[in-house]
Protein backbone atom coordinates (compact mmCIF):
# COMPACT_ATOMS: atom_id res chain seq x y z
CA UNK A 1 0.00 0.00 0.00
CA UNK A 2 1.23 3.47 -0.93
CA UNK A 3 0.22 6.47 1.18
CA UNK A 4 0.35 10.22 0.49
CA UNK A 5 0.17 12.71 3.39
CA UNK A 6 -0.44 16.32 2.33
CA UNK A 7 0.32 18.72 5.15
CA UNK A 8 2.78 16.24 6.66
CA UNK A 9 5.03 18.86 8.31
CA UNK A 10 2.32 19.90 10.76
CA UNK A 11 1.86 18.38 14.19
CA UNK A 12 -0.92 15.97 13.20
CA UNK A 13 0.97 14.99 10.04
CA UNK A 14 4.10 14.12 12.03
CA UNK A 15 2.16 12.10 14.58
CA UNK A 16 0.20 10.31 11.87
CA UNK A 17 3.44 9.40 10.07
CA UNK A 18 4.89 7.95 13.27
CA UNK A 19 1.72 5.96 13.93
CA UNK A 20 1.70 4.49 10.42
CA UNK A 21 5.37 3.52 10.67
CA UNK A 22 4.67 1.78 13.99
CA UNK A 23 1.64 -0.05 12.57
CA UNK A 24 3.40 -1.09 9.34
CA UNK A 25 -0.01 -1.84 7.78
CA UNK A 26 -3.32 -0.15 7.03
CA UNK A 27 -6.62 -1.95 6.48
CA UNK A 28 -4.72 -5.22 6.72
CA UNK A 29 -2.34 -4.34 3.88
CA UNK A 30 1.40 -3.76 4.38
CA UNK A 31 2.52 -0.17 3.93
CA UNK A 32 5.22 -0.09 1.24
CA UNK A 33 5.67 3.63 0.70
CA UNK A 34 4.76 6.93 2.37
CA UNK A 35 5.19 10.25 0.59
CA UNK A 36 5.25 13.31 2.86
CA UNK A 37 4.59 16.74 1.36
CA UNK A 38 3.94 20.22 2.69
CA UNK A 39 4.67 23.83 1.80
CA UNK A 40 7.77 23.44 4.00
CA UNK A 41 9.62 20.17 3.45
CA UNK A 42 8.72 17.69 6.23
CA UNK A 43 11.62 16.37 8.27
CA UNK A 44 12.94 13.15 6.76
CA UNK A 45 12.09 10.05 8.77
CA UNK A 46 12.91 6.39 8.49
CA UNK A 47 10.64 3.40 8.97
CA UNK A 48 12.00 -0.12 8.79
CA UNK A 49 10.95 -1.62 5.51
CA UNK A 50 8.84 1.39 4.42
CA UNK A 51 10.18 3.70 1.71
CA UNK A 52 9.58 7.25 2.96
CA UNK A 53 10.15 10.41 0.92
CA UNK A 54 9.65 14.05 1.92
CA UNK A 55 9.57 17.23 -0.13
CA UNK A 56 8.16 20.74 -0.28
CA UNK A 57 5.18 21.45 -2.56
CA UNK A 58 2.51 24.15 -2.76
CA UNK A 59 -0.89 22.58 -3.38
CA UNK A 60 -2.34 25.95 -4.37
CA UNK A 61 -0.25 25.60 -7.56
CA UNK A 62 -2.45 23.70 -10.06
CA UNK A 63 0.64 22.04 -11.56
CA UNK A 64 1.51 20.24 -8.32
CA UNK A 65 -1.42 17.87 -7.70
CA UNK A 66 -1.16 15.92 -10.99
CA UNK A 67 2.43 15.01 -10.16
CA UNK A 68 1.47 13.78 -6.70
CA UNK A 69 -1.40 11.70 -8.04
CA UNK A 70 0.58 10.25 -10.95
CA UNK A 71 2.14 7.89 -8.39
CA UNK A 72 -1.39 6.56 -7.70
CA UNK A 73 -1.33 6.45 -3.90
CA UNK A 74 -3.88 4.08 -2.41
CA UNK A 75 -4.69 6.33 0.54
CA UNK A 76 -4.42 10.13 0.65
CA UNK A 77 -4.56 12.09 3.90
CA UNK A 78 -5.36 15.71 3.05
CA UNK A 79 -4.35 17.65 6.18
CA UNK A 80 -3.05 20.85 4.60
CA UNK A 81 -4.82 24.07 5.56
CA UNK A 82 -4.34 27.70 6.45
CA UNK A 83 -5.59 27.96 10.03
CA UNK A 84 -8.68 29.91 11.05
CA UNK A 85 -7.14 33.16 12.28
CA UNK A 86 -4.76 33.45 9.34
CA UNK A 87 -7.51 32.60 6.83
CA UNK A 88 -9.58 35.44 8.30
CA UNK A 89 -6.69 37.93 8.09
CA UNK A 90 -5.46 36.88 4.63
CA UNK A 91 -8.49 36.23 2.42
CA UNK A 92 -6.53 35.36 -0.73
CA UNK A 93 -4.17 32.95 1.00
CA UNK A 94 -6.98 31.15 2.80
CA UNK A 95 -8.95 30.51 -0.38
CA UNK A 96 -5.82 29.59 -2.37
CA UNK A 97 -4.81 26.82 0.06
CA UNK A 98 -8.03 25.71 1.71
CA UNK A 99 -10.28 25.77 -1.34
CA UNK A 100 -8.21 25.90 -4.54
CA UNK A 101 -5.67 23.38 -3.22
CA UNK A 102 -8.44 20.95 -2.34
CA UNK A 103 -10.13 21.32 -5.72
CA UNK A 104 -6.80 20.86 -7.56
CA UNK A 105 -6.23 17.63 -5.63
CA UNK A 106 -9.68 16.18 -6.27
CA UNK A 107 -9.57 17.13 -9.93
CA UNK A 108 -6.12 15.56 -10.38
CA UNK A 109 -7.54 12.33 -8.96
CA UNK A 110 -10.46 12.47 -11.39
CA UNK A 111 -8.21 13.12 -14.38
CA UNK A 112 -5.87 10.28 -13.38
CA UNK A 113 -8.81 7.90 -13.36
CA UNK A 114 -9.94 8.84 -16.86
CA UNK A 115 -7.02 6.98 -18.48
CA UNK A 116 -7.16 3.92 -16.22
CA UNK A 117 -9.56 3.20 -13.33
CA UNK A 118 -8.37 4.80 -10.12
CA UNK A 119 -10.37 5.53 -6.94
CA UNK A 120 -8.18 6.14 -3.87
CA UNK A 121 -9.41 6.53 -0.30
CA UNK A 122 -9.19 10.25 0.53
CA UNK A 123 -9.41 11.45 4.12
CA UNK A 124 -10.22 15.16 4.25
CA UNK A 125 -9.72 17.01 7.54
CA UNK A 126 -12.65 19.36 7.88
CA UNK A 127 -13.64 21.39 10.92
CA UNK A 128 -16.49 22.14 13.28
CA UNK A 129 -16.14 25.71 11.94
CA UNK A 130 -18.41 24.67 9.03
CA UNK A 131 -21.31 25.30 11.42
CA UNK A 132 -22.50 28.75 12.47
CA UNK A 133 -24.85 30.22 15.05
CA UNK A 134 -27.59 30.02 16.08
CA UNK A 135 -26.92 26.53 17.41
CA UNK A 136 -29.09 23.83 18.95
CA UNK A 137 -27.92 22.38 22.27
CA UNK A 138 -26.03 19.67 20.37
CA UNK A 139 -25.10 19.68 16.69
CA UNK A 140 -25.53 16.50 14.65
CA UNK A 141 -24.09 15.63 11.24
CA UNK A 142 -27.27 16.81 9.54
CA UNK A 143 -27.28 20.34 11.02
CA UNK A 144 -27.20 22.96 8.27
CA UNK A 145 -23.92 24.68 7.50
CA UNK A 146 -23.81 28.47 7.89
CA UNK A 147 -20.13 29.16 8.65
CA UNK A 148 -19.29 32.55 10.10
CA UNK A 149 -15.62 32.63 9.05
CA UNK A 150 -13.72 32.33 5.78
CA UNK A 151 -11.99 29.22 7.13
CA UNK A 152 -15.33 27.57 7.92
CA UNK A 153 -16.66 28.50 4.48
CA UNK A 154 -13.61 27.02 2.75
CA UNK A 155 -13.93 23.78 4.71
CA UNK A 156 -17.67 23.55 4.01
CA UNK A 157 -17.04 23.86 0.27
CA UNK A 158 -14.36 21.17 0.56
CA UNK A 159 -16.91 18.87 2.20
CA UNK A 160 -19.35 19.38 -0.65
CA UNK A 161 -16.66 18.65 -3.22
CA UNK A 162 -15.61 15.52 -1.35
CA UNK A 163 -19.20 14.26 -1.30
CA UNK A 164 -19.81 14.98 -4.98
CA UNK A 165 -16.53 13.48 -6.22
CA UNK A 166 -17.27 10.41 -4.08
CA UNK A 167 -20.84 10.18 -5.40
CA UNK A 168 -19.50 10.21 -8.95
CA UNK A 169 -16.98 7.47 -8.13
CA UNK A 170 -13.86 9.57 -8.73
CA UNK A 171 -12.58 9.01 -5.19
CA UNK A 172 -13.64 7.25 -1.99
CA UNK A 173 -13.82 10.11 0.47
CA UNK A 174 -14.29 10.46 4.21
CA UNK A 175 -14.50 13.95 5.69
CA UNK A 176 -13.79 14.19 9.41
CA UNK A 177 -14.85 17.36 11.23
CA UNK A 178 -12.11 17.62 13.81
CA UNK A 179 -12.73 19.17 17.20
CA UNK A 180 -10.19 21.78 18.25
CA UNK A 181 -7.01 19.81 18.90
CA UNK A 182 -5.76 20.34 22.41
CA UNK A 183 -3.10 20.29 23.70
CA UNK A 184 -1.15 21.11 20.53
CA UNK A 185 2.61 20.74 21.13
CA UNK A 186 5.18 23.21 19.84
CA UNK A 187 5.03 26.95 19.32
CA UNK A 188 1.69 28.80 19.12
CA UNK A 189 0.26 29.20 15.61
CA UNK A 190 -2.14 31.78 14.14
CA UNK A 191 -5.28 29.75 14.77
CA UNK A 192 -7.95 31.68 16.65
CA UNK A 193 -8.34 28.57 18.80
CA UNK A 194 -4.65 28.51 19.75
CA UNK A 195 -5.25 29.82 23.27
CA UNK A 196 -7.16 26.64 24.19
CA UNK A 197 -3.79 24.86 24.01
CA UNK A 198 -1.48 27.64 25.20
CA UNK A 199 -3.28 28.17 28.52
CA UNK A 200 -2.39 24.57 29.35
CA UNK A 201 0.82 23.95 27.40
CA UNK A 202 2.85 26.93 28.60
CA UNK A 203 1.98 26.68 32.33
CA UNK A 204 2.94 23.00 32.30
CA UNK A 205 6.53 24.08 31.54
CA UNK A 206 6.54 27.11 33.85
CA UNK A 207 5.75 29.78 31.26
CA UNK A 208 3.04 32.43 31.20
CA UNK A 209 0.08 32.15 28.82
CA UNK A 210 -2.51 34.67 27.67
CA UNK A 211 -6.24 33.98 27.91
CA UNK A 212 -8.08 36.28 25.45
CA UNK A 213 -11.67 35.17 26.19
CA UNK A 214 -13.95 34.72 29.18
CA UNK A 215 -13.73 31.52 31.21
CA UNK A 216 -17.36 30.78 30.37
CA UNK A 217 -16.50 30.10 26.70
CA UNK A 218 -17.37 26.47 25.90
CA UNK A 219 -15.80 24.50 23.08
CA UNK A 220 -15.33 21.00 21.59
CA UNK A 221 -11.91 19.36 22.01
CA UNK A 222 -9.85 16.26 21.22
CA UNK A 223 -6.24 15.33 21.91
CA UNK A 224 -3.67 14.88 19.13
CA UNK A 225 -3.63 11.18 19.96
CA UNK A 226 -7.39 10.96 19.40
CA UNK A 227 -7.09 12.91 16.12
CA UNK A 228 -4.57 10.41 14.74
CA UNK A 229 -6.94 7.63 15.74
CA UNK A 230 -9.73 9.35 13.79
CA UNK A 231 -7.57 9.53 10.66
CA UNK A 232 -6.56 5.89 10.81
CA UNK A 233 -10.12 4.76 11.44
CA UNK A 234 -11.30 6.84 8.44
CA UNK A 235 -8.69 5.13 6.27
CA UNK A 236 -9.70 1.63 7.33
CA UNK A 237 -13.50 1.80 7.66
CA UNK A 238 -16.06 0.39 5.23
CA UNK A 239 -17.28 3.53 3.46
CA UNK A 240 -20.31 1.74 1.99
CA UNK A 241 -21.96 2.39 5.37
CA UNK A 242 -21.66 6.14 4.84
CA UNK A 243 -23.78 6.28 1.71
CA UNK A 244 -23.98 9.84 0.39
CA UNK A 245 -23.26 11.38 3.81
CA UNK A 246 -19.49 11.39 3.61
CA UNK A 247 -18.71 13.96 6.32
CA UNK A 248 -18.76 13.09 10.00
CA UNK A 249 -18.67 14.99 13.29
CA UNK A 250 -15.81 13.48 15.25
CA UNK A 251 -16.42 12.64 18.90
CA UNK A 252 -14.87 15.01 21.40
CA UNK A 253 -15.11 16.59 24.80
CA UNK A 254 -17.19 19.71 25.49
CA UNK A 255 -15.60 21.93 28.15
CA UNK A 256 -15.52 25.56 29.20
CA UNK A 257 -12.25 27.43 29.55
CA UNK A 258 -12.91 27.42 33.29
CA UNK A 259 -13.21 23.63 33.25
CA UNK A 260 -9.93 23.40 31.33
CA UNK A 261 -8.25 25.52 33.99
CA UNK A 262 -9.65 23.40 36.81
CA UNK A 263 -8.34 20.27 35.07
CA UNK A 264 -4.92 21.94 34.90
CA UNK A 265 -5.18 22.71 38.61
CA UNK A 266 -5.95 19.05 39.42
CA UNK A 267 -3.06 17.77 37.33
CA UNK A 268 -0.39 20.45 37.85
CA UNK A 269 -1.50 22.53 40.84
CA UNK A 270 -2.17 26.18 41.66
CA UNK A 271 1.31 27.27 40.61
CA UNK A 272 0.60 26.36 36.97
CA UNK A 273 -2.82 28.04 36.99
CA UNK A 274 -1.29 31.28 38.33
CA UNK A 275 0.71 31.61 35.10
CA UNK A 276 -2.46 32.29 33.04
CA UNK A 277 -2.83 36.02 32.30
CA UNK A 278 -6.22 37.46 31.28
CA UNK A 279 -5.96 39.82 28.28
CA UNK A 280 -9.31 40.15 26.41
CA UNK A 281 -9.03 40.19 22.60
CA UNK A 282 -12.23 41.29 20.83
CA UNK A 283 -11.29 39.75 17.45
CA UNK A 284 -10.56 36.31 18.88
CA UNK A 285 -13.62 36.46 21.14
CA UNK A 286 -15.74 37.35 18.12
CA UNK A 287 -14.44 34.44 16.03
CA UNK A 288 -14.73 31.88 18.81
CA UNK A 289 -18.17 33.20 19.77
CA UNK A 290 -19.43 32.04 16.38
CA UNK A 291 -18.27 28.47 16.90
CA UNK A 292 -20.33 25.52 18.09
CA UNK A 293 -19.98 24.27 21.65
CA UNK A 294 -21.32 20.72 21.81
CA UNK A 295 -21.92 17.96 19.27
CA UNK A 296 -23.78 14.76 18.69
CA UNK A 297 -21.17 12.37 17.31
CA UNK A 298 -23.26 9.21 17.77
CA UNK A 299 -22.91 8.31 14.09
CA UNK A 300 -19.11 8.45 14.20
CA UNK A 301 -18.99 6.56 17.50
CA UNK A 302 -21.17 3.82 16.02
CA UNK A 303 -18.60 3.56 13.20
CA UNK A 304 -15.70 3.01 15.59
CA UNK A 305 -14.34 6.52 16.18
CA UNK A 306 -13.27 7.05 19.80
CA UNK A 307 -12.82 10.23 21.87
CA UNK A 308 -10.88 11.19 25.00
CA UNK A 309 -12.56 10.51 28.34
CA UNK A 310 -11.86 13.76 30.22
CA UNK A 311 -9.82 16.96 30.12
CA UNK A 312 -7.57 15.53 32.81
CA UNK A 313 -6.84 12.71 30.36
CA UNK A 314 -6.07 15.20 27.56
CA UNK A 315 -3.55 16.98 29.81
CA UNK A 316 -1.96 13.71 30.89
CA UNK A 317 -1.66 12.60 27.24
CA UNK A 318 0.31 15.79 26.54
CA UNK A 319 2.56 15.19 29.54
CA UNK A 320 3.17 11.59 28.46
CA UNK A 321 3.70 12.28 24.74
CA UNK A 322 5.50 15.64 24.87
CA UNK A 323 7.07 16.05 28.31
CA UNK A 324 8.51 12.61 28.90
CA UNK A 325 5.84 11.70 31.42
CA UNK A 326 6.76 14.38 33.99
CA UNK A 327 5.94 18.03 34.57
CA UNK A 328 9.21 20.03 34.71
CA UNK A 329 9.93 21.32 38.21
Amino acid sequence: MNILIIGAAGMIGRKLTSALIARKALAGKPIRQIELVDVVAPEPVTGGGIAISARAVDISDPKVAPGLISRRPDVIFHLAAIVSGEAELDFDKGYAINLDGTRHLFEAIRQEGLAQPYCPRVIFTSSIAVFGAPFPDRIGDEFFQTPLTSYGTQKAIGELLLSDYSRRGFLDGVGIRLPTICIRPGAPNKAASGFFSSILREPLVGQQAVLPVDESVRHWHASPRAAVGFLIRAAEMDTAILGARRNLNMPGLSATVGEQIEALRRVAGDKAVALIRREPDAMIAGIVGGWARDFDAARAISLGFQADGSFDEIIRIHIEDELGGDIPS
